[in-house]
């Protein structure tokens, strides 16, 4: 334009090539299916039992292999592919609870995890509830994870979105609590039945004494409230020990089982006890 310019610059020029290289890798992975899901058990406290699975996306790239979230998923909500790769999502959940049916084992709820495009769609809700009406699946085995942040933005329309989830029987999960600056008041306005204390709090347990006790607050606050509580990125006996004993509902995080194929989920029985303790499914 006129009376005015601008400098080059390399690095800007680079991101955007990746950008727009990711983004069409992207749009031939969704064609070609080259996602998968894995699964992290999530075990209960009191019985020592898998009493859910995280569903977690994972993309098999051609050329560089396995590839987590972290390295598309800003695209993916940038450029909406989302939206697909989120029904996609969805699908597989429903596919992997069918199998649990087939399997003949006690069938585990399944945690999928909604994005901000997701959460704003007026057209996510009606697909979920026509998935779970054509599959003949409780809404009760499939648990909507959302993040603290992603409330917070727009508390008025994150509550009207929520309720036209949770309308449909799914539960709903508050994930990465501890992390959006959300209040008691707030959080009371939320119709949900989970919250997911965030693995920051819990990583420096052991040398941080107010983590512990931000911890500890959190878990008695929302009790209070009827909320369950699940503790993220458990890695150590001594993180374990201290969650137990203030109360907690259920952990998740490597110390306990890391994230598992499909096949080896349906195999997992959940019923061998925490490390470190006696089974307690037999005291």
């Amino acid at each position: 334009g006129k009376s005015q310019f601008s400098f080059f610059n390399v690095d800007l020029q680079r991101q955007a090539e990746q950008t727009l290289s990711l983004e069409e890798e992207l749009r031939n992975a969704v064609v070609n299916k080259e996602f998968r899901l894995v699964f992290q058990p999530i075990i209960s406290f009191k019985s020592g039992q898998a009493e859910k699975f995280e569903a977690l996306l994972r993309w098999d790239h051609p050329t560089k292999g396995e590839q987590s979230p972290g390295a598309f998923i800003d695209v993916a909500e940038m450029t909406g592919l989302i939206v697909p790769i989120g029904y996609w999502v969805v699908e597989a959940a429903l596919d992997f609870i069918d199998r649990q049916f087939d399997s003949g084992q006690a069938v585990r709820p399944v945690a999928i995890n909604i994005s901000a495009r997701q959460l704003r769609d007026e057209l996510f809700a009606k697909h979920v509830e026509e998935l779970l009406r054509s599959r003949n699946i409780d809404p009760e085995f499939i648990e909507l994870e959302i993040t603290e942040s992603l409330l917070m933005e727009d508390v008025a329309l994150a509550i009207k979105l929520i309720n036209r989830l949770r309308e449909l029987g799914t539960r709903i999960s508050i994930d990465d609590f501890g992390t959006g600056y959300s209040s008691l008041s707030q959080l009371k306005q939320f119709p949900v039945n989970t919250l997911k204390i965030d693995r920051s709090f819990v990583m420096d347990l052991e040398s941080d004494e107010s983590d512990c006790q931000i911890i500890e607050a959190i878990t008695v606050m929302v009790h209070k409230l009827d909320i369950e509580v699940v503790a993220e990125g458990i890695e150590t006996e001594n993180q374990l020990n201290f969650l137990k004993h203030i109360g907690c509902d259920y952990g998740q995080g490597f110390f306990l089982a890391r994230p598992l194929t499909e096949d080896a989920a349906l195999e997992f029985s959940g019923l061998q006890a925490l490390p470190g303790q006696v089974d307690l499914a037999s005291l």
